[in-house]
């Protein structure tokens, strides 16, 4: 997909969901994530900082080969990293609350509104 340019982080919302339409790549963002924040939690708890480094090292390292690899697309983090942050964080807590469902069903009709767009 070419680069999209968004007013709002709602507008951007449905794109970054779409950009994860598969169920593989959203679990692999999850996984990744949360092992991510266990590593930094367990450093703070430990006192050793440079665990911190593990939360992006662990993130991102699994999310964006899941990106290439599942997905076959670019990160939405590369063009837009701050509410790529909160849709990741959106996505994460939407998937921990049983919303995986509602996850495919918003990437599916962002999909067919915008193929060849």
């Amino acid at each position: 997909m070419s680069e999209r340019t968004f007013e709002s982080y709602e507008e951007f919302w449905p794109f970054y969901v779409a950009m994860h339409s598969r169920a593989a790549t959203r679990w692999v963002h999850l996984v990744g994530t949360l092992t991510g924040l266990a590593v930094a939690g367990y450093g703070l708890a430990r006192g050793r900082r440079r665990c911190l480094a593990a939360f992006p090292l662990i993130g991102y390292g699994t999310a964006w080969p899941a990106h290439f690899l599942i997905e076959k697309n670019n990160p939405a983090t590369f063009g837009h990293p701050a509410w790529s942050l909160r849709g990741d964080a959106q996505m994460i807590a939407m998937m921990l609350a049983g919303r995986d469902r509602e996850l495919a069903e918003t990437a599916a009709e962002w999909l067919a509104e915008n193929r060849g767009a």
